[in-house]
């Protein structure tokens, strides 16, 4: 259930727009001013936040503008009757999910409290870090792999050239991107973001390109898209693997000539963007296969910057994991200390299919449910607790004659990663682990001084 937070100073408007999504299945917090909004996001885990423009003491873009500096992933959508239109573009260019004017239909505002949810839900912000608290460029990573990474960030920030980013789900992309922006001669121009996967097909052709007055039902007035707002900045479009083939020929154009036209308009407008695009699927595979269209590939695939997998770049485990612990000591006002030796073992045999979100999503839970100031193996779900590395075989090379070594090799090296695990689960206690395996306590010591594995 989504939980959404209705900021307006206005009573009857609270209650009208608190009835309506009650109705849709979702779970409304609400506030009369930006302070107390911001009062009710420290308490609570809002999803979304719909805020009026004019409020006393603090108002809605007083709001948008700490929501966009303290809580980046969160979407905030402007409800306004004031001003004009460039208001509310303003609020947009500011970090703002989208905007509403008064007098409105109410499937109007649902449409696009749903895309902010599906925003919210498939594009959490891969992880999100204030910059103070960061280290280089503003990601976490000493390992070779991060290091290549941060060489291509300072080869192709202060060019105009297009990026695609690829890499896993949750390994940092929308970092990767911000780091680009912020580095480049663009920083001070907007850098507008669309989550390709969150927005419906017959919808991304006026997100992006923006519509006319009267293009179609519900168009009242007109509304400028992404691509417009990005002016002199950075679009950035994430996902771009699930963007409809209709509109990847619409986008092919834009690259190639800077130009595009509203829908259900006629004037070419001319724009200066730097596209960066990322995707966590294979591209080149869904050319072969005719979803992705080979000539908008090249145009992307320009400067490709493939970001690592955390199993690939283990060495940053303890890092990332003592940051994620300081950072939701302080967000969740808790006071743990650390992790047990044995946790930091089962992190680095661990596999971590969902990569640092899953890891970020992780210790948070743990965070939380951990009753004294460790982190034990004990707090660890089964899925880390009893997870057996596989038996990779790949690279490895078996020359004629050599199957029994090899067998060997293989048994040995699975026998020591069960031996370590095992170890790990009951904090290095010998007696203990060697029951749990079936064998003696001089046994298992055998096998822990062949494999060299310390005593903990």
């Amino acid at each position: 259930m989504a939980r959404i937070l209705i900021v307006d100073d206005e009573l009857n408007m609270r209650l009208v727009l608190s009835a309506m999504l009650k109705k849709e299945g979702y779970s409304v917090f609400t506030a009369s001013d930006g302070i107390e909004a911001l009062e009710v996001i420290k308490k609570e885990p809002v999803d979304v936040v719909v805020t009026d423009l004019k409020m006393p003491r603090l108002d809605g873009m007083g709001l948008l503008e700490k929501v966009a500096n303290n809580y980046p992933a969160l979407p905030v959508i402007i409800i306004t009757a004031h001003g004009t239109v460039a208001t509310a573009v303003d609020a947009l260019k500011k970090g703002a999910f989208d905007y509403i004017t008064k007098p409105f239909e109410q499937d109007d505002l649902k449409n696009v409290i749903l895309k902010a949810v599906k925003t919210r839900s498939c594009n959490q912000e891969e992880v999100q870090l204030n910059r103070e608290e960061l280290s280089r460029y503003g990601i976490i990573g000493q390992s070779p792999a991060m290091q290549e990474v941060f060489s291509m960030i300072e080869r192709v920030a202060p060019t105009t050239t297009t990026i695609l980013l690829t890499g896993e789900t949750g390994t940092g992309k929308e970092l990767i991107a911000n780091a680009i922006h912020a580095h480049s001669p663009r920083r001070n121009q907007p850098m507008i973001k669309i989550n390709c996967a969150a927005i419906a097909e017959n919808l991304m052709e006026s997100e992006l390109f923006g519509y006319e007055k009267g293009a179609f039902t519900g168009a009242v007035v007109s509304k400028p898209g992404r691509l417009e707002l990005a002016h002199k900045g950075t679009l950035f479009l994430d996902e771009i693997g699930e963007l409809p083939r209709e509109m990847q020929v619409k986008l092919l154009r834009v690259l190639q000539e800077q130009a595009f036209e509203r829908v259900g308009g006629l004037k070419t407008i001319k724009v200066d963007v730097r596209l960066i695009a990322a995707t966590n699927r294979n591209l080149l595979k869904d050319v072969r296969e005719g979803r992705f269209r080979e000539d908008l590939y090249y145009r992307l695939n320009v400067l490709p910057i493939h970001l690592p997998a955390l199993r690939e770049r283990r060495e940053d485990i303890p890092a990332l994991a003592e940051f994620f612990l300081e950072k939701f000591n302080r967000k969740l006002e808790r006071h743990v200390k650390g992790f047990e030796e044995g946790v930091m073992d089962l992190f680095f045999a661990y596999n971590w299919p969902g990569n640092i979100r899953e890891m970020e999503n992780l210790i948070e839970r743990l965070v939380l449910i951990t009753d004294g100031d460790t982190i034990t193996v004990s707090h660890l779900p089964p899925e880390i607790r009893e997870y057996t590395p596989p038996v990779d075989l790949h690279g490895q090379e078996m020359l004629p004659g050599q199957f029994k070594e090899f067998i060997k090799q293989q048994t040995n090296e699975v026998e020591k990663q069960l031996i370590a695990q095992c170890l790990a689960q009951c904090g290095g206690n010998i007696s203990k682990a060697a029951r749990e395996l079936g064998l003696s306590r001089k046994g298992l010591q055998l096998k822990m001084i062949k494999y060299n594995l310390r005593a903990k």
